[in-house]
């Protein structure tokens, strides 16, 4: 039995900044909770789309914090402490686990270029310094250059807290062999909110999600209507969303989705640099998708 303690539909949630371009931490609070109450069984805090590469520890740190005290037990809260450095990604893990955070996501390192050795023992390492904190794998080698080989996550999860997969890589064969040579209690998470219908097709359990911050309900029963037998209309919930989720990627995630809830009445504010505001014919793009779905 597939293990679904993160539960379906998990959002990996942007990083609220104020004008002066610090975290802005009471709006962090008040996005989890919506977020929780429109259905989200868990949040990714300090993922991709929260901006981490240029968040320091003590942001990240003080951001589980108050997600976590905002949330509670409602929802899983599953905290971004990958590096590309072995000994950071343990200190940071250990850090958030007394905390009482829920989850933890690892990221293929990326620059560096482990072998699949050197991958797995560094994976191996996080999971027995925290032996208690179940972990997801974050396969991305779109931005990591990397990417875990299936004998790799084959292998890895075998480790007890190694539970679960974020699969970003775009490839339905790899998630077809991940599922054929891992426990059906291993979970298979997409990465990519395009991609969350094809996955489910391929033994896949739910999505990590961008998409998620504003058609988390709609996503939820779609998941529903596919593992019901209810395919049509799974395929029909799909084809009304596939133009939001392809805005949502038209430029440099988390750009596009920042811009997308301060059209909501957001206070996220802005990106921090190197990442910039998208160009105004994009925006105005994906103001006219919003509306279309009557999303603003």
């Amino acid at each position: 039995m597939v293990n679904d303690s993160f539960g379906r539909v998990i959002t990996a949630m942007v990083t609220p900044f104020k004008e002066d371009g610090s975290v802005n931490y009471a709006i962090a609070e008040r996005l989890a909770v919506h977020l929780v109450e429109q259905g989200n069984d868990g949040l990714v805090i300090c993922g991709t789309t929260g901006e981490s590469p240029t968040l320091t520890h003590d942001e990240e740190y003080e951001l589980f914090r108050v997600t976590k005290q905002a949330v509670g037990d409602r929802a899983k809260i599953i905290v971004g402490t990958g590096s590309n450095c072995t000994d950071t990604a343990i200190a940071a893990t250990q850090e958030a686990a007394k905390m009482g955070v829920d989850g933890t996501l690892q990221v293929v390192p990326y620059y560096n270029k482990p072998p699949q050795a050197g991958l797995y023992r560094h994976f191996e390492a996080i999971a027995r310094a925290c032996p208690d904190l179940p972990m997801m794998l974050y396969n991305i080698p779109g931005r990591s250059s990397a990417s875990l080989s299936v004998e790799t996550v084959a292998k890895l999860a075998e480790i007890e807290s190694i539970i679960a997969i974020k699969e970003a890589s775009s490839n339905l064969d790899f998630a077809s062999q991940v599922r054929a040579n891992t426990p059906a209690s291993f979970a298979i998470y997409s990465g990519e909110d395009s991609l969350v219908l094809p996955l489910l097709a391929v033994g896949g359990i739910g999505v990590v999600s961008v998409a998620s911050h504003l058609v988390s309900p709609q996503l939820q029963a779609m998941i529903r209507a596919f593992e019901a037998g209810e395919n049509a209309k799974a395929l029909e919930m799909h084809l009304q969303l596939l133009p939001l989720f392809k805005a949502l990627f038209c430029t440099t995630n988390p750009i596009p989705v920042k811009a997308a809830l301060r059209l909501q009445g957001w206070e996220v504010g802005g990106v921090r640099s190197p990442l910039c505001e998208m160009p105004p014919e994009l925006e105005a793009h994906l103001k006219t998708t919003l509306e279309q779905l009557a999303l603003i």
